[in-house]
């Protein structure tokens, strides 16, 4: 039988400068398809910010610091992703581009 922990890496997710470190398990085909450790570590940052940002649990300033970029990167980023930047009723929709 195998040992799952053996098949399994950490990965520390937040820099020192954010609030908390979080310490993530997991598989190590995901290190295996990426570059390297730390380019492994940079997506699941965004994924993540990007993911709490979706759920409106962060801005996005607070995504984009969270994964080292600026708002304006993240936001290009989240679009690529299919995440919008904002999200507005129909409503709203109809009063921003109202005449007058």
């Amino acid at each position: 039988m195998v040992d799952p922990v053996a098949w399994r890496t950490h990965l520390y997710l937040f820099s020192a400068c954010m609030n908390d470190t979080l310490q993530v398990d997991f598989p190590v085909s995901l290190l295996l398809r990426a570059r390297s450790k730390s380019a492994l570590q940079e997506r699941s940052r965004f994924l993540l910010a990007l993911k709490y940002f979706e759920l409106d649990e962060l801005s996005s300033g607070q995504a984009a610091a969270m994964c080292h970029m600026s708002r304006a990167a993240f936001l290009v980023e989240a679009a690529r992703h299919g995440v919008p930047a904002t999200e507005l009723s129909a409503e709203e929709l109809s009063s921003e581009f109202a005449d007058g």
